[in-house]
């Protein structure tokens, strides 16, 4: 085994004859056995935000499958950033005592828990989605919205109130507090989630953040929340665990965030040393969307990424096939696959790809070995 990069917070390490999805990768003091993630996905299922069975089952069952990375579904920081009234929170202690059973099972079957948080901003307080995902006001079970600028992402969402500088500083205070909470739990990797429409591509996108002071106009003043949360939250994170950013890469509306803007920022991060990977998505801040959906329709966006700006990238969206996640990872098109749709299919997903791909040194959970007939 031979260390092959050069940079201290990204270590590719290289196995002959294995599958490059199947060849370790470490962030700082943190290894991954694979290149497979569990994508944060929302369970929608919890009860004043505490994790429960559901989520102990979920998760632990695709640490079991042989994922490298297993995320928690976005967890937010705050009551009022929730999406739905289902999600989860680490904003108080009966949660995150609800989580520590699934951190130290996730561990125990050799995956990395990770933890991403959330604030969904404008985006917050609406029905579960097989309630419609309508929006919830006050006075139906919902609760009030903040964001950068008073303006609603539909119209049938609340008109968001828009936050002062005291707000900002006080919503950057609950990513600290539960970043605190993650490291005390036992998470190895956290993530931030700052895309999909929600508070932090909120402040990034020109089409939400409509802002006329230092928080608004340009890529620096859009770029300056997401800056100043990093910085927070780093200050609790330890310096040996990595910190990722999920990124909505294009709003893929004319005017809205693009790719370019994403590597200018890229850059920035890359420079400052405090991320290790960009997490790369798509869409979400603009029903105007036009999305090019088709399985791996968003691996160019981290392969640009990677290459323009010298980060490490994590590629999701429709990545079905063992062959394809096999592809983009020994290519250099991303140092990650995120699996989600192909891991609420199949829980066993890797190990199943590992077979497919005939990877030699996978093992299977030994109380599953019977079940390997291949």
């Amino acid at each position: 085994m031979k260390e092959t990069d050069g940079e201290s917070n990204r270590r590719i390490l290289k196995r002959d004859g294995e599958p490059r999805l199947f060849q370790p990768i470490s962030f700082r003091s943190v290894t991954s056995r694979n290149r497979i993630a569990v994508s944060p996905m929302c369970q929608y299922s919890a009860v004043d935000g505490v994790p429960d069975d559901w989520h102990f089952v979920h998760l632990g069952a695709r640490a079991a499958g042989g994922a490298g990375i297993v995320f928690t579904e976005a967890t937010h920081v705050e009551a009022r950033g929730r999406i739905t009234p289902g999600c989860l929170g680490l904003w108080n202690d009966t949660q995150a005592d609800g989580f520590r059973r699934i951190v130290a099972f996730i561990g125990a079957q050799g995956a990395v828990p990770a933890i991403q948080l959330a604030h969904a901003g404008r985006k917050a307080s609406v029905s579960r989605p097989w309630e419609g995902t309508r929006p919830l006001l006050p006075d139906a079970g919902g609760w009030d919205v903040i964001g950068p600028s008073p303006q609603a992402y539909t119209v049938d969402h609340s008109v968001p109130m828009e936050m002062d500088h005291s707000e900002i500083a006080g919503v950057i205070d609950s990513f600290v507090t539960a970043t605190r909470r993650a490291r005390d739990i036992g998470f190895q990797l956290l993530e931030l989630h700052c895309a999909h429409g929600y508070l932090a591509h909120e402040f990034l996108s020109p089409l939400s953040n409509l802002r006329k002071d230092g928080y608004g106009g340009d890529l620096a003043g859009r770029s300056r929340f997401l800056l100043q949360l990093i910085d927070g939250v780093r200050g609790e994170w330890p310096a040996d665990l990595p910190l990722f950013i999920r990124l909505s890469c294009t709003d893929w509306v004319e005017g809205g965030w693009d790719l370019a803007q994403t590597i200018a920022l890229a850059k920035i991060l890359k420079a400052r040393g405090d991320v290790d990977l960009i997490d790369c998505s798509s869409g979400g801040a603009d029903r105007r969307q036009q999305v090019p959906v088709h399985p791996g329709y968003q691996v160019p966006l981290a392969e640009a990424v990677r290459r323009d700006a010298g980060i490490a990238t994590g590629a999701v969206g429709l990545i079905n096939s063992p062959d394809s996640a096999e592809e983009i990872i020994a290519n250099g098109r991303a140092d990650l696959v995120l699996l989600g749709r192909s891991m609420l299919h199949d829980p066993h997903w890797p190990l199943h790809a590992a077979n497919a791909l005939k990877a030699k040194s996978v093992p299977w959970p030994v109380q599953y070995e019977r079940g390997n007939i291949f």
